[in-house]
């Protein structure tokens, strides 16, 4: 069946002649490079393969841990067997935080276990657990209303999901809020749209001048369910139990790797995704994916001996999710050449249909990326929207003036599993990641080749 989708969707894409309408003639000298890229992309499930081989043999790649460490040692080997030019490694001091055993029951009314995870940065209870009643908030204004009420206990947040943006508040800072009331530990409701009884982790942050309490996300079911508890009048206890603690920080590494620019070597088109991932899956779509879809763009080049004029650069970031030394890191060790840049990708949002394309930068460096969007027509991806960035990407680019792109997935399927441990290869089809590495490619090796540089 995979490879079926992926049979079919070379049959699309390459339907369309070079000399299709509504594509600018300034495109003719890159019309066949590009679409042998996207051809050579979709001719099988190789990224998905990739993919698939990272996270089986790898598993869950945090920060510090041994799992990223051989990751790492993975990428720069196989990066040299694609036969990518000046692979090495860029050294990152992360942070090392370890999770350690974890537990929440109800123990009033029915003693009943509540599927949990601990947000990452946490502290830990104390040996025995944390029991007392909870109270259930459905956004900070509750809180601030019932404040008297919090002392000595368990906050629940219950904050319906809208997006992302929006509703992390409440992951990163719940536990300060919850703290400043004389709550003695903080529970958030799974940070995305409703799934199969599955909790999300993340990063979260202590306030300062504020105790540090413990925290953790319960999935929706169990939220509601703790809801509908307390709406009937039933005083609700819950019993919490974390090992979680910082450990000193470790030595890890950025990957990178290059095609060469055959003219223009030092002017650098940039793409990649993070390698580090929470632990509770095993970080496929996040980010797994798109490190593959980025680096595809590379060796595909490789592959076909296509060269072009500017340096085209893969990094696979370390950090993050709990930290992000590793983009910081880069812009550091890479501040003399920032200006240099002459366009960042990062994709870092997954690539469930239907995905999108996002661009940040001027008005005339938008018109050049969508002409070459054209090119991407069969694929239908033509149209370029707002929200071109990332993470990782941001510090060297806001360093140098780069406009940023991003290849981004249908948000409400990402953010389901995202941080959770359905995050696997599994709910990836083969076709998607093939699709996404040929719009990648195509753009980078139009952009990387054009004799001007992006306008800034």
């Amino acid at each position: 069946m995979r490879q079926l989708l992926a049979l079919v969707l070379t049959s699309v894409v390459f339907t369309a002649s070079p000399s299709a309408q509504g594509r600018p003639a300034w495109l003719d000298p890159y019309r066949e490079n590009a679409e042998k890229l996207m051809k050579a992309a979709t001719a099988d499930q190789f990224a998905w393969d990739r993919v698939a081989e990272l996270t089986d043999t790898y598993g869950q790649r945090l920060s510090g841990s041994e799992n990223l460490n051989r990751a790492i040692a993975w990428a720069v080997a196989t990066m040299k067997t694609d036969g990518l030019d000046n692979v090495h490694t860029e050294r990152v001091m992360v942070p090392k935080w370890v999770r350690g055993v974890e537990s929440l029951e109800i123990t009033n009314p029915p003693h009943h276990v509540v599927p949990m995870i601990g947000l990452g940065g946490s502290v830990a209870t104390p040996p025995d657990g944390i029991e007392a009643e909870v109270l259930v908030v459905a956004n900070g204004a509750e809180l601030t209303r019932r404040a008297a009420e919090a002392n000595g206990k368990i906050v629940l947040f219950n904050v319906p999901y809208t997006n992302y943006g929006e509703t992390v508040a409440y992951r990163s800072g719940g536990a300060t809020m919850a703290a400043q009331h004389g709550a003695v530990a903080a529970l958030v409701r799974a940070v995305g749209p409703t799934g199969l009884r599955t909790p999300h982790t993340g990063g979260m942050n202590y306030g300062d001048g504020v105790a540090k309490i413990p925290t953790a996300a319960i999935p929706v079911e169990d939220a509601l369910r703790i809801q509908r508890l307390s709406n009937r009048g039933i005083k609700v206890r819950l019993r919490l139990k974390m090992a979680a603690h910082f450990e000193a920080d470790v030595e890890s590494f950025n990957v990178v790797g290059e095609i060469r620019g055959s003219e223009k070597p030092g002017e650098i088109v940039l793409v990649g995704g993070h390698f580090d991932s929470w632990d509770p899956g095993t970080g496929a779509s996040d980010d797994g994916v798109g490190c593959v879809v980025t680096w595809e763009a590379a060796r595909l080049m490789k592959k076909l001996n296509i060269r072009p004029k500017r340096t085209v650069r893969v990094v696979l970031f370390t950090n993050e999710e709990n930290g992000m030394r590793g983009g910081n890191g880069y812009r550091d060790q890479h501040e003399q050449e920032a200006a240099n840049h002459i366009l960042a990708f990062e994709s870092d949002s997954g690539v469930f249909a239907p995905a999108s394309l996002g661009f940040s930068g001027s008005a005339a460096a938008r018109q050049i990326i969508s002409d070459i969007a054209t090119l991407l027509t069969p694929l239908g991806l033509q149209n370029i929207g707002p929200g071109g960035g990332g993470a990782d990407i941001g510090p060297i680019a806001t360093l140098g003036k780069v406009p940023m792109m991003a290849y981004s997935g249908d948000s409400t399927k990402y953010f389901t599993i995202h941080h959770t441990p359905a995050d696997t290869v599994d709910r990836i089809e083969p076709a998607e990641v093939s699709k996404a590495a040929a719009a990648i490619a195509a753009m980078i090796y139009v952009v990387a080749e054009m004799p001007q540089a992006l306008p800034k």
